[in-house]
């Protein structure tokens, strides 16, 4: 009855007294732990809480100051705990759009590949050279109609250069310039050009050339006929060539034969260089001026690899020659400039019968000038310089320059003596 009464009395008990406290904790119906450490809890956040009131009013700032930090730290705790959670959440969704998409990336790649591995099939067989069309096409240089005879009783064998057909372009403006330089190998001692067709990929030459060779030994040449695009300055582009073996053709009767031109071989001659003239006719006056401007590339003629050109100039007429001029001497080089003009008396009913002779030659101290090369304008000449002749006629009073390339001596002086 004594533990009812105390255990009915309990509560009224003070709770500052030890002894009861001890007394009532291992009882089954004392209060649980749980029951104080709210209150603990409280005191120690309030104790906390006020120990930093404390110190705050020990720094000496301003009130404002504090509250901006304050809520600067609020600012940035809150901004950290909404990353966190946007990434919490978003992660499961990205999640599954990665997987979603790394197999649709998946399919995709495959597909890629095997379509790439057959068009790259298609194209290793659609860009076979032989079969491309274009390529055929590019080739196609244009073709030449030439005529063959042979003349047993003056052992002479006669080339016709007729016309040419379907020319490659070479100039900017989509035509050419045609000629075609006709020659024989091996020896190639004789040349013969055809006159320049300007600006057209169709010339009609109707042109005939004449080849002193003796029947026995015909047989063992090749009829060379080469296309060139004409430059005035500038070398000359080669279109085309076409090649004929003398043995392989039957001289019983004439031939009469369009062939396509081939890609041209490069001369293997040769080259003695090449001078600049200009040429002036004013016929009211009866006077012709040449201008020798300059010269390059010349042929070295000395032990030192160098040379002491100059240019001389004949006048001619029926094999005979009128006047003569020559420049100064220009020592140790192969690119003289000279700049020098010379003056002619040609009454205007005998231009068409002159030649103008033009021969650059080394000088020597001691023994004779050297021929470096020739070339000849006027009368019964071809190719470029019977083109520059014509021109400086159809311009009267008007200066006409161009580039010639010399010739050997003995070729000029075979076709003048011939003409």
């Amino acid at each position: 009855m004594h533990e009812g009464d105390a255990l009915l009395a309990g509560p009224s008990l003070s709770p500052a007294s030890p002894a009861q406290n001890e007394s009532k904790v291992p009882g089954p119906t004392s209060s649980p732990p749980a029951a104080v450490q709210p209150t603990t809890a409280e005191s120690l956040a309030h104790s906390i809480r006020s120990k930093f009131l404390n110190e705050l009013h020990k720094v000496p700032l301003p009130s404002w100051a504090l509250v901006a930090f304050g809520f600067l730290v609020v600012l940035i705790t809150l901004s950290c705990c909404l990353c966190f959670c946007k990434k919490m959440i978003f992660k499961k969704k990205k999640d599954k759009g990665g997987k979603e998409k790394n197999e649709k990336n998946t399919i995709n790649m495959s597909s890629v590949k095997e379509e790439g591995t057959k068009q790259a099939l298609h194209h290793g067989i659609d860009s076979d050279p032989k079969e491309d069309p274009e390529s055929k096409e590019a080739t196609k240089l244009g073709k030449l109609l030439y005529t063959l005879d042979y003349n047993f009783t003056d052992s002479a064998l006669i080339v016709g250069v007729i016309q040419a057909e379907g020319l490659a372009a070479m100039d900017m403006s989509g035509t050419s310039d045609p000629y075609v330089k006709v020659y024989l190998l091996p020896d190639k001692k004789k040349k013969f050009e055809t006159k320049v067709h300007r600006k057209t990929l169709d010339p009609t030459f109707n042109e005939h050339f004449t080849f002193k060779v003796p029947y026995a030994e015909l047989g063992g040449k090749t009829l060379v006929m080469t296309v060139y695009d004409f430059d005035r300055f500038s070398k000359h582009d080669a279109i085309g060539d076409v090649r004929v073996q003398m043995n392989k053709v039957d001289f019983s009767y004439l031939t009469e034969e369009w062939k396509d031109l081939q890609k041209a071989e490069k001369e293997e001659h040769e080259r003695l260089g090449d001078v600049c003239l200009s040429l002036r006719y004013v016929p009211t006056a009866g006077k012709l001026t040449v201008v020798v401007l300059e010269a390059k590339n010349l042929k070295k003629m000395d032990v030192g690899g160098l040379s002491d050109p100059y240019v001389k100039i004949h006048l001619m007429q029926n094999g005979k020659r009128l006047k003569k001029k020559k420049t100064t001497i220009k020592k140790n080089t192969l690119n003289p400039y000279y700049n020098e003009s010379f003056s002619f008396e040609v009454p205007s009913e005998h231009i068409q019968k002159v030649q103008v002779v033009v021969t650059a030659l080394d000088y020597d101290k001691i023994g004779k000038n050297d021929a470096i090369g020739k070339v000849f304008l006027g009368l019964n000449s071809s190719g470029t310089e019977q083109r520059h002749w014509s021109d400086m006629l159809a311009n009267p009073r008007r200066p006409i320059a161009q580039w010639h390339a010399l010739k050997p001596q003995e070729d000029v002086d075979a076709e003048l003596t011939n003409k």
